[in-house]
C-alpha cells in the first residue's frame, strides 16, 4: 500500500468486498492510496447467512500492507441500507470520494411472475442498494466537486445471446438503467457515474465451469484495474458509460437506434410507411 498513490486521501466504499470481485476492488482501492471501508455481511450467494470473516481478513491484508481500511456488516439491501453504508463510512474516516457498488447475490434464474420473495430479494440487492448508496453520497460528492460511482452490471441485461438469466439480468439491467440516469445528474459537477460489466471467476460463478479452469485467465485482479482507472483522476471526463472487463480485454456497451435494419424496412413495408 502506499500514502502517495493515484487515490492519496480519498476515501472508498466497496460492498460485498469480502472475497470474489468486491476483494479485488477493495486491494486495488487500498494499493493506489484509498483508506476503503470493507462492506460484507458474509452470506453465501444465494443471501443466506452472516460471516464477518471474509470482511475482517481483507481488512487484515490491507492493513498488513500498511493501508487503512475498516469493517462494515452493514446490509445494503435497501434504500436504508445503501445509505447507512455510507454513513458507516463516514463515521470511519470523515468523507467519501469513492463508491464502488459490488454486492450482489445470484441463485434460481426465476421467470417473471414465479416469486415475488426472490424478485424482491434480488431487485433489493442489486438495485435499491446502489441507489441507496448513491443517494446518499452523490450529494456529498458534488458539494466537494470530486466523487467517483462505479456501479456493477452483467453482460446478461441486454444481450439476449448469451442466454436467459431471469430476475437476476433483470436487476443488472435497472442498476445499468440507474447509472445512466445518475450520471446525467451530476455530468459537469466532477462526480463520475459509470458502471463495470466483469468477467471474472469467482464463487458467484463457478458453476459454469464444471470442467476445471477457462481457457482464459479470469482473475479478478483483472477487473479490479479497470475499476481503479475509472475511480482515478485520469478519468474524470468518463461519465455515463458502460465497460466491459476481462482478462487482459476491455469493451464498451452502447446502445443506438437505427433505421436501416431488416425489421424497420419490413414495419414499413407492412404499415405502408415510408
Amino acid at each position: 500500500m502506499t500514502a502517495s498513490g493515484p487515490l492519496a486521501g480519498r476515501v472508498a466504499l466497496v460492498t460485498g468486498s469480502g472475497r470474489g470481485l468486491g476483494r479485488a476492488h477493495a486491494l486495488r482501492l487500498a494499493r493506489a492510496g484509498a483508506a476503503v471501508v470493507v462492506n460484507d455481511i458474509g452470506c453465501d450467494t444465494s443471501g443466506t447467512g452472516n460471516d464477518d470473516a471474509p470482511a475482517r481478513q481483507t481488512v487484515a491484508d490491507i492493513v498488513a500492507a500498511g493501508g487503512h481500511a475498516v469493517a462494515d456488516a452493514t446490509d445494503i439491501g435497501s434504500l436504508r441500507g445503501g445509505s447507512a453504508a455510507v454513513q458507516a463510512t463516514l463515521d470511519a474516516f470523515g468523507r467519501i470520494d469513492v463508491v464502488v457498488n459490488n454486492a450482489g447475490i445470484s441463485g434460481s434464474e426465476g421467470h417473471a411472475g414465479d416469486d415475488d420473495d426472490w424478485l424482491d430479494t434480488m431487485m433489493a440487492v442489486h438495485l435499491k442498494g446502489t441507489l441507496g448508496t448513491m443517494s446518499a453520497a452523490l450529494p456529498l460528492m458534488r458539494a466537494q466537486g470530486w466523487g467517483r460511482v462505479v456501479n456493477t452490471v452483467s453482460e446478461v441485461a441486454l444481450d439476449m445471446r448469451l442466454g436467459p438469466a431471469g430476475f437476476y439480468s433483470m436487476a443488472k439491467a435497472a442498476v445499468w438503467s440507474a447509472t445512466l440516469c445518475e450520471a446525467a445528474r451530476v455530468d459537469g459537477t466532477g462526480v463520475t457515474v459509470n458502471a463495470i460489466a466483469p468477467g471474472a471467476r469467482t464463487r458467484m460463478n463457478d458453476v459454469m465451469y464444471p470442467d476445471g479452469e477457462p481457457s482464459i485467465d479470469l482473475d479478478p485482479d483483472h477487473v479490479a484495474r479497470v475499476v481503479e482507472y475509472l475511480t482515478s483522476d485520469d478519468a474524470g471526463d468518463i461519465n455515463g458509460h458502460v465497460v466491459f472487463a476481462a482478462s487482459d480485454a476491455v469493451r464498451e456497451y452502447v446502445t443506438w437506434r437505427r433505421s436501416d435494419t431488416e425489421l424497420v424496412a419490413r414495419i414499413r413495408r407492412d404499415l405502408g410507411l415510408r
